[in-house]
Formats: structure tokens, sequence, C-alpha cells
């Protein structure tokens, strides 16, 4: 049995990390957030951190939260979810390439959520292991099942669809493309390509613990030299991944 969490953590830990990064613009008037990186307390963006950087805002002011992350722990994105809620200023989230799985409930934070032409957003069942008799496993089930639930409310709140239908979306893991996500109502616009910042892409992730990421987003990119860079990092992580 594959513990597909610890896979997604494991096959990007060998990456160059991004540090979480708070920039406020001299006006005063606008802060911004960048998470670009697994969501995790150890092995990348943690909620201790997002509330350090936060605590000392002004609450008027409008912070902006980008994201280009393949996902991670639920109950650390659900604890960052939660500060971003409580922030008394506007919040805006900026999916500026990937906001896969634990990643879009830091998006779905925010008052208003606008998508990059190009970027990705995906939606699945919770993660998780456990190791014991059948009653150890069904305490996982009825937990992931919770889960699953309150993740599902989440959508369906942005979406305004029933939660059946999330719940099948979910099931089908279900990566959106902005256009998609606009018209399935779970971001509020899409930006212009020109505001992508250009360091943003959901290809550095190795996404092989998803079933169904995009080829855009895992196929090795045309330019040789970049496709060379591209099989030598693929075999690297493979020899880390877990199974």
């Amino acid at each position: 049995m594959k513990n597909k969490l610890m896979q997604l953590l494991q096959n990007n830990a060998s990456k160059e990390r991004k540090p979480l990064n708070l920039v406020k613009n001299e006006a005063g008037t606008d802060a911004t957030l960048y998470v670009y990186d697994i969501i995790d307390s150890y092995w990348g963006v943690a909620a201790k951190d997002v509330a350090s950087l936060i605590a000392g805002l002004d609450q008027s002011m409008t912070l902006h939260v980008r994201i280009n992350s393949p996902g991670g722990d639920v109950f650390e994105a659900r604890a960052i979810s939660t500060l971003i809620k409580e922030f008394g200023g506007k919040t805006v989230g900026h999916v500026d390439s990937l906001a896969a799985s634990a990643a879009t409930t830091v998006a779905l934070a925010c008052d208003e959520i606008i998508m990059s032409d190009g970027a990705y957003f995906m939606i699945h069942n919770a993660w998780s292991i456990a190791i014991g008799n059948k009653t150890d496993m069904q305490e996982m089930v009825a937990l992931l099942t919770k889960m699953d639930g309150t993740i599902a409310g989440d959508y369906a709140n942005k979406s305004g669809k029933s939660l059946e239908e999330i719940a099948q979306l979910m099931d089908d893991e279900t990566w959106f493309t902005a256009q998609e996500a606009l018209d399935a109502g779970l971001v509020d616009s899409i930006a212009q390509t020109a505001d992508k910042p250009s360091n943003a892409t959901g290809k550095q992730f190795n996404l092989t613990a998803y079933n169904r990421a995009p080829k855009a987003l895992t196929e090795p990119p045309n330019d040789p030299d970049l496709s060379a860079i591209f099989a030598s990092n693929s075999r690297r992580l493979r020899l880390l991944s877990i199974t």
C-alpha cells in the first residue's frame, strides 16, 4: 500500500525550497504572501510561519495570497485557512500556476480567487495511512469520511454545486483549467497571462503521487536541454519515492 501523502512529500524533498515570503507595497495598502511550496509543518509552508508573517499587518490592508503548490497536509492547510479568514482586511487568492489538494483549501479561504490562464485547480479525496486491526481501519475510514465531508462543504459553498456533485468530482480527482474552474464557480475570475509571475510553474513539482495529473504538468518540455534536466531530476526523484 502506498502512503500517497508521504509519496508526494518525499518525491519533492530534493527540490529547491521556496521560502514563505511576505512583501508589502510602498503605500502600505497591500501585502502579498507567497505560498510557493508544499503545505506541511516540516517539508514546506507551515501555519505557524503564516501566523508570524501576517500577525503584524494592519487589518485595513488587502492581503494577496499567491499560490503555486501541489498540496500537502490537510490539517496544516486548514489552520492556514483559518488565519486568512480571521484577517481583518480583504483577502485575494491568486492561483498563479497550481493549487492542488490542500492548496485549494488555502485559496478558498480568500474573499476572492483569481486564477491565471494556464493554471490548474485540483480537488480529490483526502489521503492518510493506517496500521492496525479492523477497528483501526474502520476508525480511519470514519475520519477520512468526515474530512472529505468538510472539504466538500467548502467547495459546495464556493461553487453553489450540490454536495453529491462535488463528491463525485473529488472521487474522480478532477483537474480544472482556469476556464473550467471559473465555469464551476470555484474561482471568481481569470487573470491575464501577463499578470502571472514568471517564476511560477506547476511543472517544477513531481506530481506522480496523483493518478490523473495533466500531461502539461508531467511531460518533459520540448526544449532538448530542459528535457535532459527534467529526465535527470525525475530519475533522482524516483529513487526517493516511497511505496
